[in-house]
């Protein structure tokens, strides 16, 4: 019997089963239909701010299809100095422009994955395509300058693997159009020049650098958030984990593990169905799998694939008034659902958009340690969905994970 040679790779000095690892969710984004209510829900009520628009009206193949499509612009939004953590492109536009598969229930149109350096990019492009997995496209994007490459799912979701976003500094403007001449629509060769010789290169062809898109707000800020004047009486922190509606759990599992090299955490069982959460950091969990079959069971909409798209707040507090301000701005928002949802999350509320797609709201999610276990279930803070404390007592690893850097307006 021949014996299967296991390959392994320089992964910046560390030997590892693929060419490259994974560290975090670093955005994601939805198609929507009802786009600019879509925008007024996350940006006036969530509080991304947008960082960049896009008319998708030029890449549509036939113009005289544009009367019936509706709005025309798709936004790139962030919470902190990531150009964009939040994308919303309006989804009638991009079907025309690139037609879903058939039959395709997918509203998402990225889940987008940091790795550890370009040279890491490039290689996993090289090492998925050796291994059957299929490729939309990769290079390097504009605006967002992140170098990628976008492979599908088992299910049709669509994942970018990624390394360098554009940081947006204390000035809050993005890059000009003029520094869209280094975008690229091929896999890197390799090396490229650094960010710091783009700019110089820039400054030396007269550019302006700070005459790109900076968000403007004319909402007073009236809520002190701990010590803090917003707009809102919360701050989002983080972005993850991502939950999806599956139709094979196991296939879902064995892509995720097996080719990208998440790590599998828990399983849960939700009305008789099994639910599995994988990782890829400390987080208990990054991502999660859900059987179709519960979509319409637990209330969610049927016209999507999505199960909720996770966004972390600043504390408990925050997240108690996050759900008072949603629901006094008649947001449909869910605090009482089965907590076999959300292992290593003890308190959660969700929130649905204008389309019906479900945002997590969340504060703390367990962190693993070394050993690489979770928390085991009968050392878990005691949750009753159906009644939140005012306060809650610490845990080990209350404001554990990963910091918010910077300030919070």
């Amino acid at each position: 019997m021949a014996t299967q040679v296991q390959t392994e790779y320089d992964v910046g000095g560390v030997l590892l089963d693929r060419p490259f690892k994974i560290r975090r969710l670093g955005h994601f984004g939805f198609n929507i239909v009802n786009i600019e209510e879509g925008r007024e829900f996350y940006v006036n009520l969530l509080g991304f701010r947008i960082s960049d628009v896009m008319d998708w009206a030029p890449r549509v193949p036939n113009p005289e299809m544009l009367a019936g499509l509706g709005p025309t612009n798709g936004y790139f939004t962030r919470y902190g100095g990531d150009h964009h953590a939040f994308v919303m492109f309006p989804k009638r536009v991009l079907e025309s422009v690139r037609p879903p598969r058939p039959g395709s229930q997918v509203t998402i149109n990225q889940i987008t994955w940091q790795t550890g350096s370009l040279a890491e990019v490039v290689n996993a492009t090289h090492w998925l395509s050796e291994r059957g997995v299929e490729t939309q496209r990769s290079g390097r994007d504009m605006p967002g300058s992140n170098w990628h490459t976008y492979i599908y799912d088992p299910d049709g979701h669509i994942n970018e693997l990624y390394y360098g976003i554009e940081q947006i500094g204390w000035d809050g403007h993005s890059k000009p159009k003029p520094m869209y001449n280094r975008r690229f629509t091929e896999t890197a060769s390799l090396p490229q020049i650094s960010e710091y010789d783009e700019v110089q290169q820039a400054l030396a062809d007269g550019t302006d650098v700070l005459s790109g898109y900076r968000h403007e707000s004319s909402a007073p800020a009236t809520f002190d958030v701990d010590g803090i004047m917003l707009r809102r009486p919360f701050k989002i922190v983080r972005i993850g984990p991502v939950n999806l509606f599956v139709e094979d759990v196991q296939r879902a599992v064995d892509f995720y593990s097996q080719t990208l090299g998440f790590v599998p955490t828990e399983e849960s069982t939700v009305d008789g169905e099994r639910c599995t959460f994988l990782r890829t950091n400390t987080e208990h969990h990054s991502v999660g799998f859900f059987p179709i079959a519960l979509r319409e069971r637990l209330g969610f909409s049927p016209h999507t694939t999505t199960m909720a798209f996770g966004v972390q707040l600043a504390n408990y507090r925050q997240l108690r008034d996050a759900v008072t301000f949603l629901r006094d701005h008649g947001v449909k928002v869910l605090d009482n659902l089965p907590v076999e949802l959300h292992p290593g999350i003890d308190y959660a509320a969700y929130a649905f958009d204008p389309d019906g797609h479900a945002v997590q709201l969340y504060c703390n999610m367990e962190q693993i340690g070394w050993d690489g276990r979770p928390r085991p279930r009968e050392q878990r803070r005691p949750v009753d969905p159906n009644n939140w404390p005012a306060t809650l007592s610490p845990m080990s690893d209350t404001y554990l994970g990963e910091p918010f850097l910077g300030p919070w307006g």
